[in-house]
């Protein structure tokens, strides 16, 4: 995928959710993964042409596995313009010598959000921004709906009372296929993962799920991400349909929901 293809999707969710107001300062989650840089990629070239004018501060949650170089990432965020901050912390000790956690992602989520968010208003920002994608949020559904009994997912936008910060999803119109070519094409500097959780979660069950039953159903995707918009859940119905937030306040986050190991935030 090209990126004036990226840049049209997440334009549309941008603004069909109001997501972007003039004068945000927003915290981009980057875990050196493709989707959080793809996000990082595609709003840096938006503050070209976006009819509301934003700034960008990039942060990474260093959760300390070993092994993970985050300087190409700085490299591409000084080639786009773009503060970058590593927040340096011991989550992995906390998660997986001290707490031996049997299912480590609720937790290490937690403590990302934390440090992420911590982070954020230091640096004077009033939203974030996280990398979730349109498989993403079929994927969170399914979770919830299997293993909660409900039919719920995350949020396009979300307040959160207990930092005032707002949350953003830009790229909830973004296959992961798509992100994955566009990581190829434009040779994004994607940095591996060694979390020893990755690839042995629930997630990752119901992705392989979706992947098995797609090659029967080729509309599945598309059949249950518009389920998902036109529910009940609030917050979900764009704009121009009394678009709200979670009335809450503050954004639930299930066991489940957290199950991605190393998260895009």
């Amino acid at each position: 995928m090209k990126l004036q293809q990226v840049l049209n999707r997440v334009c549309k969710a941008c603004e069909e959710y109001q997501m972007i107001e003039e004068g945000d300062r927003i915290a981009v989650g980057v875990s050196g993964g493709k989707d959080s840089l793809t996000l990082l990629y595609a709003l840096a070239h938006m503050r070209r042409f976006f009819p509301k004018e934003f700034e960008l501060e990039a942060i990474t949650v260093d959760l300390g596995f070993p092994g993970m170089d985050f300087s190409p990432v700085a490299e591409l965020c000084r080639k786009l313009g773009v503060t970058y901050t590593v927040v340096e912390t011991r989550i992995a000790d906390i998660v997986h010598t001290y707490k031996k956690e049997e299912n480590p992602c609720s937790l290490c989520a937690k403590l990302r959000r934390g440090s992420f968010n911590e982070k954020a208003q230091e640096l004077n920002c009033n939203k974030t921004a996280y990398a979730h994608n349109l498989d993403d949020v079929i994927e969170t559904m399914l979770l919830s709906l299997f293993y909660e009994g409900r039919f719920s997912c995350f949020l396009p936008v979300t307040h959160l009372d207990k930092t005032g910060l707002t949350l953003i999803r830009p790229l909830i119109y973004v296959r992961e296929a798509d992100i994955k070519g566009f990581r190829n094409l434009y040779r994004l500097p994607v940095v591996e993962s060694t979390c020893p959780a990755a690839g042995r979660t629930k997630r990752q069950y119901v992705k392989e799920l979706v992947r098995t039953l797609q090659a029967e159903i080729p509309d599945l995707k598309k059949s249950l991400f518009h389920a998902i918009k036109t529910s009940s859940i609030p917050g979900w119905q764009p704009a121009g349909q009394h678009a709200g937030t979670r009335p809450a306040g503050e954004e639930k986050h299930s066991s489940l929901a957290a199950d991605r190991p190393n998260q895009d935030l």
